[in-house]
């Protein structure tokens, strides 16, 4: 029941953090909440930093906690609800030659993904579905009786309507971690909360939030450290050493491939290491599992969320992890 359930989730948090306020509709009636509103509320929240997962017009935990994020950002009553009038929930998209290059195939083992030079996406459903923030199978149900996959340059598909779609040749390439302090974004704080599994900025410690994603962070067997940390270096297209012993143990050993990287990395477009050997904040290639799978120890986030978050922080960023 929409309605019912996402009051239940605007109560997650109720403080201010703004005196600027939005403007507001009135709560939608359950039966007013079709596939296309729901669309419309997720691309909302997601082009304002306030990730509610996988746009794909489902209703779930991740859209009903950013939904309560984003109203305590804005100074908002538990009960607001964003005026969606405004929003198209999708929009056509041309395929382009570009998108077919990016395409190819993706080795099985570590030791065949190590003679790559890049980790591609493996279908053009893959790309265009991170792109635009939404999974394979909203994809194919958004363009019923079209084979997107064979799909030539020149055609057009159907998609989420996102405010900020990722293409990965716009994020600065850097391979090598950098270390340089932004001033300007030195105060800025994470807090990554395991039990409701998302990672909150704030503008400073006891600040104003300014942007909340869904998180995997760890798992029973791995979990993530709790406890004060700090970004210490952050890489664009990292390549990822791929350790058995620390997979499986949490030991690192001598025996490891050093994996290209790409989309399909294990650990995504983005790296943020912590002053934890061996921790960070990063991507995935399995944007579907965010909060529904374990990670080894890391805090994971969908490759779009973790190129979201990349511009917002800087090395030497305070993390907290509660």
């Amino acid at each position: 029941m929409w309605a019912a359930t996402f009051l239940a989730g605007w109560a997650l948090i109720s403080a201010s953090c703004s005196t600027t306020a939005p403007r507001v509709a009135t709560a939608p009636r359950p039966e007013d909440m079709v596939q296309d509103d729901v669309v419309k509320l997720q691309i909302h929240l997601d082009g304002q930093l306030f990730g509610p997962g996988i746009v794909d017009g489902r209703e779930g935990e991740f859209t009903r906690k950013a939904l309560a994020r984003y109203n305590t950002s804005h100074g908002l009553p538990g009960d607001a609800f964003p005026d969606l009038g405004s929003i198209e929930p999708y929009t056509t998209y041309t395929v382009t030659a570009d998108d077919l290059s990016k395409i190819g195939v993706q080795g099985g083992s570590p030791s065949v993904v190590v003679l790559q030079k890049t980790q591609p996406y493996t279908s053009l459903t893959e790309l265009l579905a991170e792109r635009f923030h939404t999974s394979k199978a909203f994809v194919a149900r958004l363009n019923p009786g079209v084979n997107v996959d064979a799909a030539p340059a020149g055609a057009s598909v159907t998609v989420p309507n996102v405010a900020r779609p990722l293409f990965v040749t716009e994020i600065p390439a850097t391979s090598k971690t950098s270390r340089v302090q932004d001033p300007a974004l030195a105060n800025r704080f994470i807090v990554v909360d395991l039990r409701v599994k998302m990672l909150e900025v704030y503008d400073a410690e006891g600040g104003p939030l300014i942007a909340a994603f869904p998180i995997t962070p760890g798992s029973s067997e791995h979990p993530a450290p709790q406890g004060d940390w700090k970004i210490v270096g952050i890489t664009t297209f990292p390549w990822y050493r791929w350790d058995e012993g620390v997979l499986k143990r949490g030991e690192r050993t001598e025996d490891f491939y050093n994996l290209p990287p790409g989309p399909n990395s294990p650990v995504g477009i983005v790296w943020m290491g912590l002053n934890r050997p061996g921790v960070g904040i990063h991507g995935t290639s399995t944007p579907e599992t965010i909060g529904r799978s374990g990670s080894h120890g890391c805090i994971r986030l969908s490759n779009w969320d973790a190129a979201a978050l990349r511009p917002l922080v800087t090395a030497g960023v305070k993390v907290r992890i509660q």
